[in-house]
């Protein structure tokens, strides 16, 4: 066998699918590993879950799943989007949330926190809140409340591992027993 035939059968493949993985994984996709209970019952501590890449912010909504940095806590989380750019965000008595003045439904909260906020979100910036209210380490309780834009990192789509919950998020008292 000469080198020409071992690099273009073994050598030259295997080049191209790292290649091909390392493109997925910077532009379209990744894994993560849940570290803590902040999104309990939707998802689990040690839940892997994909992650698709954002490349246009505006294609976000609130109560998605999202991943980013924050530079305060000098870590990547993954929190529920709960403030847009110019939204007016209040938690009242029982931890109910109302966005520009309406009262917005939340089944996906089954452990609320009775924790009065306001916040303002400025231009390019976003707010996120833990499912687990009563435990979550989130922007209600941190000095810089607000996430720039350029620091979100994806969006979550589906949990991969533990098998038994694969697919999509359940969310409400149905997660409790997912």
């Amino acid at each position: 066998m000469n080198a020409k035939k071992i690099f273009l059968d073994w050598v030259a493949p295997i080049l191209f699918a790292i290649v091909l993985a390392l493109l997925i994984n910077k532009f379209w996709f990744f894994t993560v590993t849940i570290p803590s209970e902040s999104m309990v019952p939707t998802i689990k501590v040690n839940d892997r879950i994909v992650v698709t890449r954002i490349h246009d912010r505006r294609k976000l909504k609130r109560g998605d799943i999202v991943v980013f940095y924050s530079k305060e806590l000098e870590d990547t989380l993954i929190k529920r989007l709960i403030g847009l750019p110019g939204d007016k965000v209040e938690v009242v008595e029982g931890g109910q949330l109302f966005i520009n003045g309406e009262k917005v439904d939340e089944p996906y909260v089954v452990y609320p926190e009775d924790l009065k906020k306001s916040f303002t979100v400025g231009e390019d910036k976003y707010l996120f809140f833990g499912d687990y209210r009563s435990i979550s380490d989130d922007a209600r309780k941190w000095e810089n409340p607000y996430i720039d834009g350029k620091d979100i990192k994806g969006k979550a789509r589906f949990i991969v591992f533990p098998f038994r919950r694969f697919g999509g998020f359940v969310i409400g008292e149905e997660a409790l027993n997912h």
